[in-house]
């Protein structure tokens, strides 16, 4: 059971809607569990052949065989592989958010900070370019590539110090910009992102691993070549105001990138001779299809409404309150019984002085208000890799009963949104979902379900 405290939020409110509604996260999560998938893509046959997908290598010809990578859903990615390789791993190091705290035995792991970088994380990915430089021609690097990696494994460009770098971050993650936006940024700050890093395994082999949490849905990563530029990077600090708030050593290196087309990240002309395959194991499109697939299979109508729902948090709930209850009454776009999904990633904007909470749990209270007195509607809410924003809380339920709970619990929901205090609200309702490492982090999944 992916849901660890499934039976307290089966204790109250609309239980069969929220019976269903767990039911069909915990199977969309299943589908795009990392460890899983790679167990499905790699394998050894007759000890001569290593298969990964549609490529085949023989064995005595393969050189040294490496693994690195980062993100929070890294670890169940170098464990099929340690599995399925053991001692074939030359030499292996990846860093996982704090609080993994499984080893590896041919892998390094390291325990670093998210969504903040730290010390520990710039110790890794310093391993992790060594392995790079020291990979050759005939050698295979697998990168294992999960949401969080741009925290998890910072290397800031010349002149910008971590300090400076985590300024940056904080900023980012405060001003509401997307992950898209704020990737943009981290990777024209970086010495080992927007494809350094495959610039340095070469001539080595690169085999990426990817679970992809961005709502563009492709490929990603440091050995990726990258799309935006210096100029997409200083826009959105300009656009989001912060531009004079940044340190002036990540100002004055980016003035520098504008400028010298050298400091440019590697573009797709650049990769042209490399030898790098791109391996999409998850996605927030498969959780998607996963869940529709069962709502169908308990009998309910079903629909995927996006995979790259956007915008802030608590009125992206609004919005998909509106839709709930347009089903409701009107049966458009779907008739009752039915299960509304939908993927994508929203964010919050944090102006002033704030309590705990994170994106999908603001969408969950925001919906809550909306919706409150139907006794047919009740979404769940999630970050898909069990921790939702900066807190151990996945996500969050809610149904039409939400509200009155929490006026008899004297708790103003709204007010509590406006501090960005959801975690206290849906904790003291028994609301807020726990799961731990889910395996998987493909964004994040809204599940609504209305029943007749």
């Amino acid at each position: 059971m992916i849901i660890k405290n499934k039976e307290e939020l089966l204790s109250h409110g609309n239980k069969k809607g929220r019976e269903v509604a767990l039911d069909v996260t915990e199977h969309a999560l299943r589908a795009v569990n990392s460890y899983k998938a790679v167990k499905k893509m790699v394998r050894i046959d007759d000890d001569r052949k290593l298969i990964v997908g549609d490529l085949s290598y023989d064995l005595s010809k393969i050189g040294n065989i490496y693994v690195v990578g980062a993100g929070k859903a890294t670890f169940p990615i170098g464990q099929a592989l340690e599995e399925i390789l053991g001692e074939r791993i030359r030499r292996g190091a990846i860093n996982v958010k704090r609080s993994e705290r499984r080893r590896l035995k041919y892998i390094k792991v390291r325990e670093a900070s998210h969504p903040i970088p730290d010390e520990i994380g710039l110790e890794g990915a310093g391993e992790i370019m060594d392995i790079a430089k020291e990979a050759k021609e005939g050698d295979i690097v697998f990168c294992a590539i999960t949401g969080g990696a741009s925290a998890l494994m910072p290397l800031p460009a010349e002149s910008i110090s971590l300090e400076d770098k985590k300024r940056v971050t904080d900023l980012l993650l405060k001003c509401g910009a997307t992950i898209d936006e704020t990737n943009a940024v981290r990777k024209h700050i970086s010495a080992i992102k927007g494809g350094r890093l495959a610039m340095c395994i070469h001539p080595a082999e690169v085999i990426n691993l990817i679970v992809i949490d961005e709502v563009a849905g492709l490929p990603w990563g440091p050995t990726v070549p990258d799309t935006t530029t210096y100029e997409d990077a200083v826009y959105v600090l300009k656009r989001y105001y912060l531009w004079e708030r940044i340190p002036d050593s990540v100002r004055k290196y980016l003035e520098r990138g504008l400028s010298d087309p050298s400091l440019e990240t590697p573009k797709p002309k650049d990769f042209k001779g490399l030898k790098v395959h791109n391996i999409i194991l998850a996605n927030n499109e498969i959780a998607c299809e996963a869940a529709k697939k069962r709502a169908e299979e308990l009998g309910f109508n079903s629909m995927i409404l996006s995979t790259v729902l956007e915008g802030e948090s608590r009125e992206a709930g609004i919005v998909l309150a509106g839709i709930a209850k347009e089903v409701k009454k009107k049966g458009r776009p779907l008739k009752p019984p039915c299960v509304l999904i939908i993927g994508g990633e929203t964010t919050v904007t944090i102006t002033e002085q704030h309590g705990e909470g994170g994106p999908s749990q603001e969408l969950a209270l925001g919906f809550s208000l909306k919706i409150a007195g139907s006794e047919k509607i009740v979404i769940v809410s999630m970050d898909t890799d069990g921790t939702d924003g900066p807190t151990d809380i996945a996500g969050g339920i809610a149904d039409g009963y939400t509200r009155e709970r929490a006026k008899e619990k004297d708790i103003d929901i709204h007010e509590n949104l406006i501090r960005h205090n959801s975690s206290y609200v849906l904790k003291e309702l028994k609301d807020s979902i726990i799961t731990g490492p889910t395996g998987t982090n493909v964004m994040d999944l809204n599940v609504i379900v209305i029943t007749t």
